[in-house]
């Protein structure tokens, strides 16, 4: 337990101080995001600096490097992964601060790239017979075998593209994840045991309680798709590869919300020929649009996400 706490307090400190050096140089480079013009309550947000997520990733990757006992394949691999979807992410930014507009790499680029990680994360499940899995409040696990290969891409998929959407308020995505990450620890630790992977999984929540200081409303920084893609990333390497996958649709409930609001908007308007659900989708836009601060949704999130979590552990004390 103490290793878990000193790690995630030096990927806090780290993160904090990273953050420090890293805003004024992104203010110099003038990396401020452009705002989409539909979206009209950011419009003072235009120029805010962006790909903030270089930061918390980096403190938490060296952080849990420096902490854990045993850096084994999965571990690496894990930590590949994440910053493999940085990357992914990072090129988006760089393209749309480049072209100074809110495009960056096209839909299906992204798409591309994010499956070619997935498919080689699936492959990896196959071979390392990573194909266990944890049934929620049951304290049992089943062998799914060669169905973990396919649900190793869903997963991927999913999970970085739901925590890209959520990414849309001052905090949220950051305010998320970061009990998410607390939450999957503790079930690495209980339920499988992998002391690097518990690590890697804390040091991210430090680094976002630090990242946090400089991302709630007004922000200072956007973590950009640099930070939510890299995020998304971890969540589903880590939730995998330590038989956790069956938890991320209770753990990231908010990153589901975000998901799901976006196919109802999408199909009740197709259907209905212009019809909207909800005001904007995804769902946390409804939010604000019905007046809610920014700051009182993504203390809502956190506190669903925390919530659901406590849940989760129940069966196990």
């Amino acid at each position: 337990m103490k290793t878990y706490l000193l790690s995630a307090l030096l990927s806090f400190v780290l993160s904090f101080i990273f953050s420090l050096v890293l805003i004024p140089i992104l203010r110099r480079l003038k990396a401020g995001q452009n705002i989409l013009v539909y979206v009209k309550e950011h419009k003072n947000k235009s120029g805010t600096p962006t790909m903030g997520g270089i930061a918390f990733i980096a403190a938490a990757v060296l952080s849990s490097v420096l902490f854990s006992k045993r850096i084994d394949r999965t571990l690496v691999l894990c930590i590949v992964i994440g910053l493999a979807y940085m990357s992914i992410g990072l090129l988006d930014d760089f393209l749309k601060w480049k072209h100074k507009e809110n495009l960056g790499l096209k839909a299906w680029q992204k798409l591309f790239f994010q499956t070619i990680v997935a498919i080689f994360s699936g492959i990896y499940c196959l071979r390392a017979e990573l194909t266990q899995l944890y049934l929620p409040f049951l304290n049992r696990s089943i062998a799914i075998g060669s169905w973990i290969f396919p649900l190793s891409v869903f997963v991927f998929l999913g999970t970085v593209n739901a925590v890209n959407l959520t990414d849309g308020l001052d905090g949220l995505a950051a305010g998320a994840s970061m009990p998410f990450f607390i939450f999957l620890g503790i079930l690495i630790c209980k339920e499988s045991g992998n002391d690097g992977e518990a690590i890697l999984s804390f040091c991210l929540a430090g680094a976002l309680l630090a990242y946090l200081l400089f991302n709630v409303s007004p922000a200072a920084v956007f973590m950009g798709d640099t930070g939510s893609l890299a995020l998304g990333g971890f969540a589903s390497a880590l939730t995998l590869f330590s038989g956790n996958a069956l938890y991320v649709p209770l753990l990231g409930i908010c990153f589901l919300f975000s998901v799901i609001s976006v196919m109802i908007q999408v199909i009740y308007y197709k259907v209905t020929g212009g019809k909207r659900v909800f005001l904007m989708a995804p769902i946390h836009h409804h939010f604000q649009k019905k007046g809610h601060s920014e700051t009182r949704i993504s203390y809502a999130y956190f506190l669903v996400t925390t919530l659901v979590g406590c849940l989760c552990l129940l069966p196990m004390l």
